[in-house]
């Protein structure tokens, strides 16, 4: 009875896949036969590792990016070995990679002094004559010969459920007397214990995989993805520590920083101000290259070296500034933080998912990063907002960076159009904003120079009619702050059909940061079962149309209000002789900065409402 149930509902599964066809199967690219790893532990963290691995290549588009593998690994801690490349033909042929099919890809310093940021070679292999049917074959090993934090190991990878894994194999054998622990996710998993030594196995066959129907990876949660992690760090604050006992020695108060911090903060009387000024000009002083926290790149640069290039990655920025608040007695500390899409670390502690470090400042209760040279002082760039965050000292279980206050992100834009008999037009559009549209408006314009600003002004009115011109008036880009204004004046020809009647669309003539329109576009976007990054915003938008005796107006758009738990939008239109006075007002107050599935459905039927409003125009005669 139940085997002959088995058997009607396996038909029933095959029937309904072959009605479905290809609409619920993913075209696959390309698929891997075989994907193996292994990982051998010494009892000092150093490690060996092997990767070996198959791929067929199924579609004439994914030929070109199967040519080419390579490994990038740190030299001066790791070593490399390919041990086989070649193309297996369809034909069952194999061709071996030559060694002029290899290039190796060195940073290494000048002599036999040290490479200044990054020490990372890259190894890559070209495989020989592949084509659709063919299958890639390629197995390295990599042995770390010094671990990246003293003592410690750890690693994490994670296998797509949207992509075809034939036989995906884990190893990893350690001593016994080493400390570790692991987890896997959607694999099988096999322990045993042999001469003093403990081997772990994850096993993983995925050969149908889903076809994935999602578009936005704003936030991606490993744990929900198959993989596994393998660590010694017991928790995130012993992972903390150990960067912290390598950067402390470096955030020194040396007499050229405590001159440095005088000289920058003279005047300048309140610790927030003090603590604004140095962040100021690390911010704007220091440029940003190099690695940050990854294999080779985790004790931060001395400060005279960093001052003397003023360059540095994220730790150099981090260490520099700790030691000029420092300096000034403003009590501070690095954190560790992703500068990726996740917004929940893994319960085993990992170094890759903490890769960005930035500053705290428990004073002020102020997270900053001065590696955003537009960021101002108390704000987070985009990347840094609603993370987990790992304090170097004093670490706080759960602490996660915090997102915008509601209502800090707003626009204004006032456009007054007069229309004239002959259906040109002088306009002028005056726009403040302030939050994140500031720190974007400030980036856009900070090195934009005036034959730039002509250019564009020229060719921006001039598609709107058969001639124009305008001219912006900007505020200096330069300052980190919040806040930015602009105006624009501008004169086109033809701009609207005279004589006979004609309709008026109600929108932006130039461009701005925060449009109501960019608001309702979210009700075309396509349906999510996944969180989302978000943000608030409010906006508002106003209009004055004057419009001259012989063009007379026969119809406007009718006022709308609407409102739910977390937006609203208003929009009125008031006439009075022959001019019309527009104003719409976009309330945005999504909280937090990650939206669930039921949020952005919420969201979407809202502005399908507000999309409708917008289309709406003036008739006119």
């Amino acid at each position: 009875m139940k085997r002959t149930l088995f058997l009607f509902v396996a038909l029933l599964l095959l029937c309904l896949r072959a009605v479905a066809g290809e609409a619920d199967a993913p075209e696959l690219q390309t698929r891997f036969g075989h994907y193996h790893a292994t990982y051998s532990l010494n009892a000092d963290s150093t490690h060996v590792e092997t990767h070996d691995w198959t791929t067929k290549i199924l579609q004439e588009r994914a030929v070109e990016g199967s040519k080419r593998a390579s490994i990038s690994y740190s030299t001066s801690i790791q070593k490399a070995e390919v041990l086989h490349a070649y193309t297996l033909k369809a034909d069952g042929r194999r061709i071996d990679a030559p060694k002029s099919n290899f290039q190796l890809e060195v940073n290494s310093g000048k002599d036999k002094n040290a490479p200044v940021f990054s020490d990372i070679t890259t190894l890559s292999v070209v495989f020989p004559e592949v084509a659709v049917g063919d299958t890639v074959a390629f197995a390295y090993k990599l042995t770390q010969v010094e671990a990246i934090f003293p003592g410690h190991f750890s690693v994490t990878n994670t296998f797509s459920k949207f992509h075809a894994y034939d036989d995906v194999k884990i190893s990893v054998d350690a001593p016994a007397s080493l400390w570790i622990q692991y987890a896997a996710r959607q694999m099988a998993e096999k322990r045993s214990e042999t001469a003093g030594r403990v081997n772990l196995e994850w096993t993983l066959q995925n050969k149908n995989p889903a076809k994935s129907k999602r578009r936005d990876w704003s936030v991606y949660d490993i744990e929900q993805e198959p993989g596994f992690a393998v660590s010694t760090f017991k928790s995130y604050a012993q992972l903390a520590e150990a960067y912290g006992a390598r950067a402390r020695p470096k955030a020194v108060v040396t007499e050229r920083i405590q001159k440095m911090a005088g000289e920058l903060t003279r005047d300048i009387k309140t610790p927030r101000e003090q603590a604004q000024a140095l962040y100021d000009w690390v911010a704007t002083n220091i440029t940003y290259g190099g690695n940050c926290i990854g294999v080779g790149a985790v004790v931060p640069h001395d400060i005279a070296f960093i001052l003397d290039n003023k360059m540095g990655d994220c730790k150099d920025h981090a260490t520099l500034l700790q030691a000029l608040l420092s300096a000034k007695g403003i009590e501070s500390t690095q954190a560790l933080v992703n500068a990726g899409s996740v917004f929940r670390l893994p319960k085993v502690p990992v170094v890759s998912n903490v890769n960005h470090v930035i500053n705290y400042l428990p004073g002020l209760n102020l997270f900053v990063d001065s590696t955003s040279s537009g960021t101002p002082f108390g704000m987070l760039p985009d990347g840094d907002i609603g993370k987990p965050v790992l304090l170097v000292d004093d670490f706080k279980e759960g602490l996660t960076t915090p997102a915008p206050p509601l209502g800090s992100n707003r626009q204004h834009m006032k456009s007054t159009l007069q229309f004239q008999a002959d259906g040109s037009v002088k306009g002028e559009i005056d726009v403040l904003v302030k939050g994140r549209y500031a720190v974007s408006n400030r980036a856009q314009a900070r090195y934009l120079s005036k034959d730039q600003q002509d250019e564009f002004m020229k060719s921006m009115f001039s598609r709107m009619g058969s001639g124009g011109s305008g001219k912006i008036s900007l505020d200096d880009a330069k300052q980190l702050i919040d806040t930015y204004h602009y105006r624009v004046k501008f004169d086109v020809q033809e701009m609207i059909q005279v004589p006979g009647p004609s309709a008026l669309p109600i929108s932006p003539l130039f461009p701005t940061e925060a449009p109501i329109y960019h608001f309702a576009s979210a009700a075309a976007l396509p349906d999510e079962d996944v969180e989302t990054v978000c943000s608030s915003g409010y906006s508002v938008e106003e209009y004055i149309y004057q419009f001259p005796k012989n063009i007379k107006v026969l119809s406007v758009p009718q006022n709308m209000k609407i409102a739910n738990d977390f937006l609203s939008y208003q929009a009125t239109y008031h006439r009075k002789g022959n001019t019309l006075t527009v104003k719409r007002v976009m309330d945005d107050r999504t909280p937090g900065h990650i939206c669930t599935p039921a949020i952005a459905t919420a969201y979407k039927k809202f502005m399908n409402q507000v999309s409708k409003n917008l289309k709406a125009q003036v008739i006119y005669k």
